[in-house]
Protein backbone atom coordinates (compact mmCIF):
# COMPACT_ATOMS: atom_id res chain seq x y z
CA UNK A 1 0.00 0.00 0.00
CA UNK A 2 1.19 3.64 -0.90
CA UNK A 3 1.70 6.24 1.71
CA UNK A 4 -0.46 8.48 1.20
CA UNK A 5 0.27 11.42 -0.72
CA UNK A 6 0.72 13.88 2.80
CA UNK A 7 2.80 11.38 3.69
CA UNK A 8 4.86 11.61 0.68
CA UNK A 9 4.98 15.44 0.72
CA UNK A 10 5.89 15.35 4.45
CA UNK A 11 8.77 13.18 3.66
CA UNK A 12 9.84 15.79 0.79
CA UNK A 13 10.28 18.35 2.87
CA UNK A 14 12.49 16.75 5.55
CA UNK A 15 14.72 15.16 2.59
CA UNK A 16 14.98 18.68 1.37
CA UNK A 17 15.26 20.49 4.86
CA UNK A 18 19.15 18.96 5.06
CA UNK A 19 19.20 18.63 9.03
CA UNK A 20 16.84 15.32 9.74
CA UNK A 21 17.93 12.36 10.77
CA UNK A 22 16.24 8.57 10.21
CA UNK A 23 15.08 9.18 13.69
CA UNK A 24 13.86 12.69 13.38
CA UNK A 25 11.68 12.08 10.89
CA UNK A 26 9.92 8.97 11.93
CA UNK A 27 9.45 10.92 15.02
CA UNK A 28 8.03 13.13 13.00
CA UNK A 29 5.59 10.59 11.90
CA UNK A 30 5.06 9.45 14.74
CA UNK A 31 3.87 12.64 16.41
CA UNK A 32 1.81 13.64 13.57
CA UNK A 33 0.15 10.55 12.79
CA UNK A 34 -0.86 9.39 16.40
CA UNK A 35 -0.57 12.79 18.72
CA UNK A 36 -3.32 11.48 20.37
CA UNK A 37 -1.53 8.46 21.96
CA UNK A 38 1.60 10.50 21.45
CA UNK A 39 0.46 13.73 23.84
CA UNK A 40 -1.64 11.65 25.97
CA UNK A 41 1.10 9.37 26.98
CA UNK A 42 3.12 12.45 27.91
CA UNK A 43 0.80 14.39 29.87
CA UNK A 44 -0.13 11.15 31.61
CA UNK A 45 -4.21 10.77 30.58
CA UNK A 46 -3.29 7.42 28.52
CA UNK A 47 -4.01 4.40 30.24
CA UNK A 48 -0.90 2.83 28.60
CA UNK A 49 1.30 5.59 30.70
CA UNK A 50 -0.69 4.08 34.05
CA UNK A 51 0.18 1.08 33.44
CA UNK A 52 3.76 1.69 32.27
CA UNK A 53 3.87 3.40 36.15
CA UNK A 54 5.10 1.01 38.59
CA UNK A 55 7.59 -0.05 35.52
CA UNK A 56 9.05 3.59 35.72
CA UNK A 57 9.23 3.94 39.16
CA UNK A 58 10.94 0.53 39.39
CA UNK A 59 13.60 1.68 36.96
CA UNK A 60 14.37 4.57 38.14
CA UNK A 61 14.97 3.14 42.05
CA UNK A 62 17.01 0.52 40.00
CA UNK A 63 18.72 3.01 37.65
CA UNK A 64 19.11 6.74 39.49
CA UNK A 65 20.51 9.11 37.60
CA UNK A 66 22.24 12.74 37.97
CA UNK A 67 21.16 16.00 36.13
CA UNK A 68 22.03 15.10 33.02
CA UNK A 69 18.74 12.53 33.02
CA UNK A 70 16.59 12.47 36.29
CA UNK A 71 17.67 13.23 39.53
CA UNK A 72 17.59 11.83 42.94
CA UNK A 73 14.11 12.45 43.58
CA UNK A 74 12.92 10.88 40.57
CA UNK A 75 12.15 14.06 38.33
CA UNK A 76 13.53 15.08 35.40
CA UNK A 77 16.95 16.85 35.81
CA UNK A 78 17.73 20.00 34.71
CA UNK A 79 19.96 19.06 31.52
CA UNK A 80 17.32 17.41 30.74
CA UNK A 81 14.25 19.57 30.89
CA UNK A 82 16.65 22.52 29.09
CA UNK A 83 17.53 19.57 26.71
CA UNK A 84 14.03 18.28 25.78
CA UNK A 85 12.39 22.17 25.84
CA UNK A 86 14.78 22.85 23.36
CA UNK A 87 13.60 20.29 20.81
CA UNK A 88 9.41 20.79 21.64
CA UNK A 89 8.21 24.78 23.13
CA UNK A 90 5.90 27.10 22.40
CA UNK A 91 6.08 31.29 22.01
CA UNK A 92 3.53 32.84 24.02
CA UNK A 93 1.49 35.00 21.46
CA UNK A 94 -0.92 38.18 22.24
CA UNK A 95 -4.48 37.59 20.35
CA UNK A 96 -3.19 40.03 17.93
CA UNK A 97 -0.04 38.26 16.70
CA UNK A 98 -1.74 35.17 16.73
CA UNK A 99 -4.57 36.66 14.32
CA UNK A 100 -1.14 38.10 12.06
CA UNK A 101 0.00 34.85 12.09
CA UNK A 102 -3.00 33.20 10.73
CA UNK A 103 -3.84 35.35 8.03
CA UNK A 104 -0.12 35.53 6.12
CA UNK A 105 -0.82 36.47 2.47
CA UNK A 106 2.08 34.62 0.56
CA UNK A 107 4.94 32.02 1.27
CA UNK A 108 7.57 33.31 4.00
CA UNK A 109 11.04 31.90 5.64
CA UNK A 110 11.77 33.81 8.63
CA UNK A 111 15.34 31.76 9.99
CA UNK A 112 17.44 32.40 12.91
CA UNK A 113 14.81 34.13 15.17
CA UNK A 114 16.90 33.60 18.17
CA UNK A 115 15.83 36.95 20.01
CA UNK A 116 11.92 35.65 19.55
CA UNK A 117 12.50 32.21 20.01
CA UNK A 118 15.17 31.79 22.69
CA UNK A 119 15.67 28.35 22.00
CA UNK A 120 18.52 26.47 20.54
CA UNK A 121 16.99 24.40 17.98
CA UNK A 122 13.26 24.69 16.08
CA UNK A 123 13.10 28.34 15.63
CA UNK A 124 12.11 28.68 12.37
CA UNK A 125 9.19 30.48 10.60
CA UNK A 126 8.73 28.62 6.96
CA UNK A 127 5.20 29.03 6.01
CA UNK A 128 4.35 27.35 2.76
CA UNK A 129 0.90 28.30 1.70
CA UNK A 130 0.32 29.39 4.70
CA UNK A 131 -3.91 29.98 4.26
CA UNK A 132 -3.82 25.83 4.29
CA UNK A 133 -5.26 25.62 7.98
CA UNK A 134 -6.75 22.75 9.56
CA UNK A 135 -8.55 22.76 12.75
CA UNK A 136 -7.50 19.89 15.10
CA UNK A 137 -9.63 18.48 18.29
CA UNK A 138 -6.95 19.42 20.90
CA UNK A 139 -4.95 16.08 22.02
CA UNK A 140 -4.40 17.90 25.49
CA UNK A 141 -7.98 18.55 26.00
CA UNK A 142 -8.83 15.12 24.24
CA UNK A 143 -6.58 13.03 27.30
CA UNK A 144 -8.18 15.02 30.02
CA UNK A 145 -11.86 13.05 31.83
CA UNK A 146 -13.21 16.46 32.10
CA UNK A 147 -11.67 18.44 29.20
CA UNK A 148 -12.40 22.22 28.64
CA UNK A 149 -14.63 22.96 25.55
CA UNK A 150 -14.87 23.07 22.78
CA UNK A 151 -12.26 20.59 21.71
CA UNK A 152 -11.76 21.77 18.21
CA UNK A 153 -9.10 24.81 18.75
CA UNK A 154 -5.99 23.58 17.39
CA UNK A 155 -4.93 25.41 14.58
CA UNK A 156 -1.81 23.38 12.20
CA UNK A 157 -0.91 26.18 9.50
CA UNK A 158 0.79 25.47 6.59
CA UNK A 159 2.35 22.83 4.46
CA UNK A 160 2.87 20.06 4.49
CA UNK A 161 1.42 19.85 7.99
CA UNK A 162 -2.15 20.64 7.18
CA UNK A 163 -2.80 18.24 4.65
CA UNK A 164 -1.11 15.60 6.93
CA UNK A 165 -3.47 15.94 9.56
CA UNK A 166 -6.62 16.27 7.44
CA UNK A 167 -5.89 12.82 5.41
CA UNK A 168 -4.57 11.41 8.47
CA UNK A 169 -7.37 12.34 11.27
CA UNK A 170 -10.63 13.19 9.01
CA UNK A 171 -12.88 12.14 11.92
CA UNK A 172 -10.75 14.97 14.17
CA UNK A 173 -10.09 17.99 11.74
CA UNK A 174 -11.79 19.94 9.28
CA UNK A 175 -10.00 22.87 6.71
CA UNK A 176 -11.25 26.42 7.70
CA UNK A 177 -10.30 29.48 6.03
CA UNK A 178 -8.18 32.51 7.48
CA UNK A 179 -11.25 33.97 8.52
CA UNK A 180 -12.64 30.93 10.38
CA UNK A 181 -9.42 30.59 12.27
CA UNK A 182 -9.46 34.14 13.61
CA UNK A 183 -12.79 33.83 14.61
CA UNK A 184 -11.70 30.90 16.91
CA UNK A 185 -9.06 32.65 18.25
CA UNK A 186 -11.01 35.47 19.31
CA UNK A 187 -13.89 33.16 20.83
CA UNK A 188 -10.89 31.08 22.74
CA UNK A 189 -9.35 34.59 23.84
CA UNK A 190 -12.38 35.40 25.61
CA UNK A 191 -13.09 31.79 27.29
CA UNK A 192 -9.43 33.56 29.14
CA UNK A 193 -7.40 30.81 27.13
CA UNK A 194 -3.81 31.24 25.48
CA UNK A 195 -2.43 31.10 22.26
CA UNK A 196 0.92 29.75 21.66
CA UNK A 197 2.81 28.94 18.22
CA UNK A 198 4.60 25.32 18.76
CA UNK A 199 7.51 24.87 17.54
CA UNK A 200 9.13 20.83 17.44
CA UNK A 201 12.25 19.56 15.85
CA UNK A 202 10.59 16.66 14.41
CA UNK A 203 8.13 18.80 12.51
CA UNK A 204 10.97 19.77 10.32
CA UNK A 205 12.04 22.00 12.82
CA UNK A 206 10.09 25.14 12.81
CA UNK A 207 6.49 26.41 13.32
CA UNK A 208 3.59 24.37 12.58
CA UNK A 209 0.58 25.25 14.87
CA UNK A 210 -1.53 27.80 17.12
CA UNK A 211 -2.75 26.09 19.96
CA UNK A 212 -5.39 27.52 22.07
CA UNK A 213 -4.29 26.57 25.64
CA UNK A 214 -6.15 26.37 29.12
CA UNK A 215 -4.41 25.89 32.21
CA UNK A 216 -5.90 22.57 33.17
CA UNK A 217 -5.88 20.70 30.24
CA UNK A 218 -2.52 21.71 27.96
CA UNK A 219 0.61 19.39 28.62
CA UNK A 220 2.64 22.71 28.27
CA UNK A 221 1.38 24.22 30.51
CA UNK A 222 1.71 21.84 32.86
CA UNK A 223 5.39 20.85 32.40
CA UNK A 224 6.33 24.57 32.35
CA UNK A 225 4.82 24.53 36.28
CA UNK A 226 7.28 21.58 37.08
CA UNK A 227 10.26 23.48 36.22
CA UNK A 228 10.36 22.48 31.80
CA UNK A 229 10.63 25.84 30.11
CA UNK A 230 8.67 24.84 27.48
CA UNK A 231 7.33 28.59 26.41
CA UNK A 232 8.78 31.82 25.95
CA UNK A 233 7.09 35.52 26.83
CA UNK A 234 5.45 36.76 24.25
CA UNK A 235 7.83 39.79 25.29
CA UNK A 236 5.04 41.78 26.84
CA UNK A 237 3.80 42.12 30.47
CA UNK A 238 1.09 43.25 32.25
CA UNK A 239 0.99 46.63 34.65
CA UNK A 240 -1.71 47.24 37.27
CA UNK A 241 -2.46 50.96 38.16
CA UNK A 242 -3.30 50.67 41.62
CA UNK A 243 -5.14 54.00 41.82
CA UNK A 244 -7.65 52.52 39.24
CA UNK A 245 -7.57 48.85 40.70
CA UNK A 246 -11.14 48.40 43.04
CA UNK A 247 -10.06 44.62 44.15
CA UNK A 248 -12.26 42.60 42.69
CA UNK A 249 -10.05 39.87 41.89
CA UNK A 250 -11.32 38.97 38.08
CA UNK A 251 -7.66 39.58 36.72
CA UNK A 252 -6.43 37.07 39.68
CA UNK A 253 -9.04 34.58 38.78
CA UNK A 254 -8.40 34.56 34.65
CA UNK A 255 -4.54 34.92 34.99
CA UNK A 256 -3.48 31.21 33.34
CA UNK A 257 0.08 31.45 34.73
CA UNK A 258 -0.53 32.66 38.10
CA UNK A 259 0.96 35.68 38.30
CA UNK A 260 -1.90 38.20 39.77
CA UNK A 261 -2.84 38.03 43.76
CA UNK A 262 -5.10 39.89 45.40
CA UNK A 263 -3.29 41.43 47.91
CA UNK A 264 -4.46 44.14 50.32
CA UNK A 265 -7.82 44.66 48.65
CA UNK A 266 -5.52 45.28 45.38
CA UNK A 267 -4.38 43.11 42.48
CA UNK A 268 -0.13 42.68 42.36
CA UNK A 269 1.64 41.10 39.58
CA UNK A 270 4.38 38.96 40.01
CA UNK A 271 6.19 40.49 36.37
CA UNK A 272 8.65 37.37 36.56
CA UNK A 273 5.69 35.03 36.36
CA UNK A 274 3.59 36.91 33.75
CA UNK A 275 4.13 35.51 30.17
CA UNK A 276 1.80 38.08 28.52
CA UNK A 277 -0.43 36.51 27.29
CA UNK A 278 -2.76 39.71 27.56
CA UNK A 279 -6.46 37.33 29.23
CA UNK A 280 -5.95 39.77 32.34
CA UNK A 281 -6.47 42.69 29.85
CA UNK A 282 -9.79 41.89 28.79
CA UNK A 283 -10.90 41.00 32.07
CA UNK A 284 -10.41 44.26 34.20
CA UNK A 285 -13.84 46.10 34.18
CA UNK A 286 -11.82 49.35 35.39
CA UNK A 287 -9.39 49.35 32.72
CA UNK A 288 -6.99 49.14 35.55
CA UNK A 289 -4.37 46.47 33.77
CA UNK A 290 -2.49 47.75 30.85
CA UNK A 291 -0.16 45.71 28.35
CA UNK A 292 3.28 46.91 27.50
CA UNK A 293 6.42 45.93 26.23
CA UNK A 294 9.21 44.30 28.12
CA UNK A 295 12.91 43.74 27.03
CA UNK A 296 14.03 41.89 29.29
CA UNK A 297 11.29 39.24 27.84
CA UNK A 298 12.63 38.86 24.13
CA UNK A 299 10.77 40.15 20.97
CA UNK A 300 7.22 39.66 20.11
CA UNK A 301 6.41 37.19 17.16
CA UNK A 302 4.70 39.92 15.39
CA UNK A 303 5.02 38.06 11.58
CA UNK A 304 4.10 41.61 9.61
CA UNK A 305 7.29 43.45 11.43
CA UNK A 306 9.66 40.16 11.13
CA UNK A 307 8.94 40.20 7.31
CA UNK A 308 9.05 43.66 7.13
CA UNK A 309 12.69 43.66 9.10
CA UNK A 310 13.72 40.84 6.49
CA UNK A 311 12.80 42.90 3.43
CA UNK A 312 15.01 45.77 3.96
CA UNK A 313 17.46 43.73 4.78
CA UNK A 314 18.21 42.64 1.60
Amino acid sequence: MLPKPSTRLFLREAVRAGHMSLFDIVHGYVYSRWPYFYIGVAVGGHRFTRAMEPVVRWFLKRFPADGGGRDRKGGMGEAARKAFADSYHGKVLSVTDATRLVTVNRAIELRDLEAVIPYSKARDIILRHPDHIAVLDCPCRSARPNPCLPMDVCLIVGEPFARFILEHHPGRSRRISQGEAVEILRAEHRRGHVHHAFFKDAMLGRFYAVCNCCSCCCGAMQAQRHGVPMLASSGFTASVDQGLCMGCGLCAESCPFGALKLTDGKSRLDADACMGCGVCVDRCPEGAIGFRRDPRRGEPLDVCSLMDTKVSSL
